[in-house]
Order: structure tokens, then C-alpha cells, then sequence
């Protein structure tokens, strides 16, 4: 009976309505098979769904649930960034605190559930459980939660990636139903049988120990290299025009406003046309006696960022004028490059773009510092897109795939003598224009070949983005002085046409000639693989199993 049915809802109306459904659905079903439902009192009191925090107690304390024999929910869809804003600091710190080593720091609310289910099913106070997540439950920290549930359980049924409406705003999510180690029983994959789910929520229909891509391990020789672009919290970008005018403008104690003030790039500025938008960008430390010095810089931070940032935790509102994620770490790795390597973290088509140094990646770029052809070869070749597809998460109601610096880059199996620890050691030019690093001698042909193919593929690449019959170069005394990079400018006429040249056109339908410098560029990375048999034939899983052989070995 209704007896039977148990809840947590932290809101104690909501929770008062979940008895009252209960009870109608019980009378319904007495009256559909043709029982009498009781009368006196027709809704008696339901004690078993509790107004109470699923989370923590009052006191800051672990919340304990009842033994049940399923446990079925919807939990909250809040990701890890809005946490502190929507349930305040105090709150987070203390969750993160109490569930430290069971639940990563960076992962959404919603997995805390998913780790409460699977402790309540391995100490025996439930036998499954089958709870909704966003899709995002898949990659990144958030996957962690569904390898301790692999590791101590099974993952029996799961819909990875589906549609849903949340508060009105469409969603993906993953609907993942779970049990302890047992006997057997069907396992379904978005309703087809496979033999086991993996904590990516994709399926496995055989025993290969090397088909589980979940298993990649993070290789010590990729550290250190790739990273996510600063976070700002606040306007601090301005126009191009806004800028250019500032660099014009002295300041009393004799510096330009070139140190503090340079263009900037987000994800959009590679998928579609570059934006032009600069940034006020005052570095990791600066103090705010110095930084008031760049007068028109500061002034504008003052009216435009310093009343929004005192709203936020202490830690963001103190230092008001510098970004709250200044990355340190990656502007070390960048110092003596003149270019580097950067992706949108989120994009439908999985692309490699160089940068000129001058230029500040935003937080929704990963970068690799390395200004080689050979990594950016690497990265670009068929190989490293088949990886990153299956170890990304995914994002949105397009569901594109997210680039992760750890799971996707920090995973990935380089070629033997090609990794970031042996390709930061400087560089040399070839007479085609393009770099390579400086290898082993025995290595240096494999590397030219990489580094030329991929060379070309940029080449080609900007001449489609930016043809020289419909573009001009300009650049201002002052960007030039400051050592800025030129910008594009639509000759007359060419407007309407050129905003059409992005990358993400580029490749959603890829001329024979783009498809041809890839797969040119696949053949030289195969050969440094020593892959002989390769051809542009060769199946996606078995490159991943290769892949994943090769990440093992090396863990090993």
C-alpha cells in the first residue's frame, strides 16, 4: 500500500503534495480493480516521504536515507558552477567537505545522488536504483560517480542521451538504472541488448579488455600542456574600436595601455567569424594601485565590473579588477612561444586553430602550449578526433561534444618519441615554413612528414577563410607597435559572403580538397604510429582499440 512508498523533498509543500498524490493514486487504482479505497479518513498521514535535505542534516551532517528496496528520482539539474550562486557558499564547501573522495569537487549536484543510491545499494539498504541526470553525467568529473558505481555494481540499463524539458527549458539527459553485483539479468543500451554499459554510458558487446575507452589512464607524459582559457566573471571585454582609441591614450606614469588591454578569443571567434572583442586583462597579481595607473582601463572596470563583482564570494569581490581565473599555470607554459594551439571546449566539428601570442584565449578554449606542426598535426589527424569523441562529454541541446583537458588530451596516446615532455624542448623551421620540434634524430623524418602535411592544412584552410581577392589586412600604428596581429577587413561587395566562411560551414561540408590535406595529413601521423596497414578504411573502434593498447602499455 501507500505505506510502502518513501520520499526526501527539502520542500515542504512539494512534499505535502507527494502524499497527497500518492493517496490518488492509490484510490485510483482500488477503483480500476474494484477495490474499495478507505473512506474514514480517505487521506490518512504518509510519515514515509519525509520534508527533509536528501544531502546533509541541519547540523551539517551527512543525511541518511532509508533502506528500500528501489530508489527511483529525479534529482536537481544544477552544474557544479552555479551550485554556489543557487544554494550559497556555506552549503557547497560543507557538501563538498562531507562527500570528499566519494564525489568530485567539480561535479554537478545531481551526482551526489547517484553516489548516495550506489552506497545505499553496496551496504544492502537497496537493491537497485534508476535515477535522471543531464547528459554531462557521462564525461568529465562528473563520470566519476558512474565508475564507482561500475566498480562496485552494475549499470543494467541506461538511456544515454535524451531529450527533456527542465523548468520549462529544454535539456539531454541520461536515465541510468543500476544494482548490486548479482546474477545476471538483460542489459539494455537506449533499448538495445549489450552485454555490459561502461561509465560513459556507451555499450560493450564484447570481452576485449581493450574495448573500454573508460579504462584510459592519465599519461604522465602529457602533463603540464593543455589547459583552459582564463575566466573573467564580468564585463571586461570591450570593442575593438573601444581598444584600438585606448592605445592612443597616455597615462601618468608613462606606459601604454598595450600591457593591459589586447585582443581576445572565445569559442565562438573560432566556429564563426572572429568578433573583434578585446579584453582588460591586468595579469595574475597586479595590485590595485598599480592597475589604476591605466587610466581609461581602470576607469572603465570601475563602472562596469567592480559593483557586479563586490556580489560575489569574498574571495572574487577582493580583487575586483583581475580575472577570478587569471591561469597562472598557462601563461607560464605560453612564455617564449610566439603562437599556440587552441579548440573550443564545446563544438560540433573537433578543430585545432593556431593563435598568435598576443591574443588571450577565453575559458570556453582548451590550449596547448606548443607552437610545433607536429602537435598540431597530431591533434588534428583522424586518430586524436576518434579519441576525443570518446572520452568528451557532451553539451546542450545539440548535444556537441566537450573538449576536456584531462579526459580527452591528458589521455591520448602521442606517438613514441612525439609527446608534449619530448616536444618542448624548442623548435626548428623547415624550408616549407613549417615547425617541428627538436626530436631524435631517427624521429626527424616522421616529423617533417607530419609537419608539412599539417602545415598545408592550415594553409588551405585560411586561404578558404580569408581569400586575399576578398579580404584586405589592416592593422593600426599602435597594434603594430604593441606587437598585435593584423585583422581581416571585407573589401566591398564581400561582405555577405565572407561572414559565410567559418570553420563550422567549412566542415559540415567538406570540399574534396580539405578532405584530401586530412587524409594526407592521417597517412604521415599513421607512419609515426608504425601503423603500416593503415588505410582511410581502417574502422573507428579498431583505431580506438590500437589506442587504448598503446595508452595501457604505457601506464604499465
Amino acid at each position: 500500500g501507500p505505506h510502502n512508498v518513501l520520499g526526501l523533498e527539502v520542500n515542504e509543500f512539494a512534499a505535502e503534495l507527494a502524499r497527497v498524490t500518492v493517496w490518488i493514486g492509490d484510490i485510483q487504482w482500488c477503483r480500476r480493480n474494484k477495490y474499495e479505497p478507505a473512506m474514514n479518513p480517505i487521506l490518512r498521514p504518509l510519515e514515509g516521504i519525509a520534508h527533509q535535505d536528501a544531502l546533509l542534516n541541519a547540523d551539517g551532517s551527512e543525511a541518511e536515507w532509508p533502506p528500500a528496496d528501489v530508489i527511483v528520482g529525479n534529482p536537481p539539474f544544477l552544474g557544479d558552477k552555479k551550485m554556489l550562486r543557487a544554494l550559497g557558499e556555506n552549503y557547497v564547501n560543507t557538501l563538498r567537505s562531507i562527500y570528499q573522495g566519494r564525489v568530485p569537487g567539480g561535479a554537478d549536484l545531481v551526482t551526489y545522488w547517484f553516489e548516495k543510491a550506489r552506497d545505499h545499494i553496496e551496504s544492502g539498504k537497496a537493491q537497485a536504483a534508476g535515477l535522471v541526470a543531464t547528459n554531462s553525467i557521462r564525461g568529465g568529473a562528473n563520470r566519476k560517480v558512474l565508475e564507482r558505481i561500475c566498480n562496485t555494481g552494475t549499470i543494467f540499463n541506461a538511456w544515454s542521451d535524451e531529450q527533456w524539458i527542465n523548468e520549462g527549458a529544454a535539456v539531454r539527459v541520461s536515465l541510468v538504472a543500476f544494482r548490486h553485483h548479482g546474477e545476471p539479468i538483460a542489459t539494455m543500451l537506449n533499448g538495445q541488448p549489450v552485454l555490459r554499459i561502461q561509465s560513459n554510458l556507451s555499450g560493450a558487446n564484447n570481452q576485449d579488455k581493450f574495448a573500454d575507452i573508460t579504462k584510459a589512464y592519465v599519461l604522465a607524459k602529457n602533463a603540464n600542456t593543455c589547459f583552459i582559457g582564463t575566466q573573467k566573471t564580468g564585463a571586461f571585454d570591450v570593442s575593438g574600436s573601444k581598444a584600438r582609441n585606448w592605445l592612443k591614450e597616455p597615462n601618468p606614469h608613462g606606459k601604454p595601455n598595450s600591457d593591459v588591454v589586447r585582443p581576445w578569443v572565445n569559442g565562438k571567434d573560432l566556429t564563426n567569424r572572429a568578433s573583434d572583442t578585446w579584453i582588460i586583462d591586468f595579469g595574475i597579481s597586479t595590485l590595485e594601485k598599480d592597475a589604476c595607473l591605466y587610466e581609461h582601463p581602470f576607469s572603465y572596470l570601475i563602472e562596469h565590473v567592480q559593483n557586479s563583482r563586490s556580489e560575489k564570494r569574498e574571495t572574487v569581490a577582493a580583487k575586483w579588477w583581475l580575472h577570478t581565473r587569471p591561469r597562472p599555470d598557462m601563461r607560464k607554459a605560453l612564455q617564449g612561444l610566439n603562437r599556440y594551439i587552441v579548440t573550443p571546449r564545446v563544438a560540433k566539428h573537433r578543430f585545432f586553430v593556431w593563435l598568435p601570442i598576443a591574443m588571450l584565449p577565453d575559458s570556453r578554449l582548451c590550449v596547448i602550449s606548443r607552437a610545433d606542426d607536429v602537435t598540431f598535426g597530431l591533434l588534428s589527424a583522424k586518430f586524436h578526433t576518434c579519441w576525443s569523441l570518446a572520452t568528451c562529454s557532451w553539451h546542450g541541446v545539440g548535444n556537441d561534444p566537450t573538449y576536456n583537458a584531462q579526459s580527452c588530451f591528458e589521455t591520448f596516446p602521442f606517438p613514441a618519441g612525439l609527446t608534449p615532455a619530448d616536444t618542448k624542448h624548442g623548435t626548428e623551421t623547415l624550408d616549407s615554413g613549417a615547425i617541428i620540434p627538436i626530436v631524435a634524430d631517427e624521429l626527424k623524418e616522421r616529423a617533417r612528414a607530419i609537419a608539412n602535411a599539417a602545415h598545408q592544412l592550415n594553409t588551405l584552410r585560411n586561404n578558404w577563410l580569408n581569400p586575399k581577392e576578398w579580404v584586405d589586412w589592416v592593422i593600426t600604428p599602435e597594434e603594430q607597435q604593441a606587437g598585435f596581429p593584423s585583422r581581416p577587413i571585407a573589401k566591398p561587395g564581400h561582405e555577405t559572403a565572407l561572414k559565410q566562411r567559418t570553420l563550422t560551414n567549412l566542415y559540415n561540408k567538406p570540399p574534396a580538397w580539405l578532405i584530401n590535406a586530412h587524409r594526407a595529413l592521417d597517412i604521415a601521423v599513421a607512419q609515426a604510429y608504425g601503423w603500416e596497414d593503415y588505410t582511410h578504411e581502417l574502422p573507428d573502434d579498431m583505431i580506438l582499440q590500437r589506442l587504448l593498447a598503446l595508452n595501457l602499455a604505457r601506464n604499465a
